[in-house]
């Protein structure tokens, strides 16, 4: 049994730590706020600060929103880093920039430890029924080590490549999803404008060459009127606009990613960025001043 350690315990995090404290490893633990009392009731070490998680455990797993929370967490005063004593890991399963992630990864490097990028997607569904999908980025010895522990989180555990290229592969998910949800959002919005009955759209559609994830879930909620947040808008929005900065430094265009960050965007302005990122179907409901189904 492992002795582990783990930052973040939020809508994703939570059930994560969990599944670690289940299978019968030490878990040392610090949130924002408390440690959530069925964590501590399973066995959970709660811990005052990043720095003592890190001196207490050898391999470290962080779970936070964005780029500049996941440097707080490390390199911040009572930071990770000030933790750490060689041959430690510290393992990052947040969605940040993939140029930053390299940058820690070396810092966490000079210090002696090996450092390991691994997003997940899948949602707080998949964080539960431990189904994510994690995208990996480090040296595959490091990745060797630390797979079993992935294996209780997760399915489908890939090592992409370096440092950074875990970040890299979240972001290009992050693309897919989003112009999925816009495209089974227009098309529930026209079949229902067309006088059918969106839902039995859906369910002719998921047999058919249209059938993906997207539209079996995301596709249901719209028609369900389901928006409370497995994974919020505003995160979307912070995933995407990754999408475009790291465009613009590529010097590529992405212009249906543009097109989905206003849509978000339009959720946000109308007070919805903490719903599900279904909810994208709002913009283009008010939009078209028609609704996919009626709200609950």
């Amino acid at each position: 049994m492992a002795t582990l350690g783990f930052i973040g315990l939020g809508i994703m995090g939570a059930p994560m730590a969990g599944h670690l404290l289940a299978a019968g490893h030490t878990v040392h633990a610090h949130t924002v706020g408390a440690v959530p009392q069925a964590l501590l009731d399973a066995g959970a070490k709660p811990c005052t600060s990043g720095k003592e998680v890190a001196q207490k455990a050898d391999i470290v797993f962080i779970m936070v929103p964005d780029t500049p929370d996941v440097q707080k967490v490390l390199f911040g005063a009572g930071g990770v880093a000030e933790g750490l004593s060689a041959g430690k890991t510290v393992v990052d399963m947040s969605s940040i920039a993939p140029m930053e992630t390299k940058a820690f990864a070396k810092q966490i490097n000079d210090l002696g430890c090996e450092y390991l990028d691994a997003p997940v997607s899948g949602g707080e569904v998949g964080a539960k029924a431990a189904t994510l999908t994690i995208m990996v980025g480090g040296k595959q010895e490091t990745f060797d080590k630390v797979l079993p522990l992935f294996q209780l989180m997760g399915k489908n555990i890939t090592l992409v490549g370096g440092n950074g290229d875990g970040q890299t592969c979240k972001v290009a998910n992050q693309i897919i999803v989003a112009l999925n949800i816009q495209a089974v959002a227009e098309a529930l919005l026209f079949a229902s404008k067309a006088g059918a009955d969106p839902a039995k759209v859906r369910q002719a559609l998921m047999g058919g060459f249209a059938s993906s994830r997207i539209l079996e879930v995301h596709g249901e909620r719209m028609v369900k009127r389901t928006f409370q947040p497995g994974f919020r808008i505003n995160l979307h929005q912070k995933d995407l606009n990754l999408a475009l900065q790291g465009a613009k430094q590529l010097g590529l265009s992405l212009p249906n990613t543009a097109i989905a960050q206003q849509l978000f965007s339009a959720c946000a302005a109308n007070g919805m960025d903490g719903l599900d990122h279904s909810a994208l179907c709002r913009a283009i409901e008010i939009m078209g001043n028609h609704t996919i189904a009626p709200d609950a």
